[in-house]
């Protein structure tokens, strides 16, 4: 197994995730030339913890859309059911990508803590988690935007349940 190649493997992973949210990640922050390989270490076993959390909750979220399909695809309901499942479908995708991604970083540490110097690629790594502390941050926004949409859309559908069997 060679760590030569997994600069690469990430690099592309957070291509692809790019492309997939459409968006370009513009790196601001400067300060990971800082940070321990440590700091480091603990940002990535919190993701990867988030991400795997995610996942989960996402399998909740795919039952709940499930038990209310049929007052989802009433009419007065089917196009924000169809956007919000939709959206729900990509951040499924993502949090995958995400996963592969920062597992995959994660392993590379060892380029920061092997006692070689390895300028160009220990600068490289910091670069990728540069990128990934504001992907991660950015996943998460829109992540909880797609979660707040389908409460809120299944909070009206009950509430009008309720409604049809009071006046029944």
């Amino acid at each position: 197994y060679s760590l030569k190649n997994q600069p690469l493997k990430v690099h592309f992973l957070l291509t692809l995730y790019k492309i997939m949210t459409m968006q370009t990640i513009h790196t601001k922050t400067k300060h990971t030339e800082w940070l321990s390989p440590e700091h480091m270490h603990d940002d990535s076993k919190l993701w990867l913890s988030e991400l795997k959390f995610y996942k989960e909750e996402q399998i909740f979220l795919e039952e709940l859309i499930k038990s209310y399909t049929l007052q989802l695809i009433d009419k007065k309901h089917y196009e924000d059911s169809k956007a919000i499942v939709k959206k729900l479908s990509e951040i499924v995708k993502q949090t995958e990508i995400l996963l592969k991604t920062v597992t995959s970083h994660e392993k590379q540490l060892t380029i920061v803590v092997d006692g070689v110097d390895q300028l160009k690629e220990e600068a490289i790594y910091r670069k990728e988690h540069r990128n990934l502390i504001e992907i991660i941050a950015e996943f998460k926004k829109r992540y909880q935007s797609v979660k707040v949409k389908l409460f809120s859309l299944i909070k009206l559908v009950i509430k009008e349940n309720k409604q049809k069997l009071i006046l029944k």
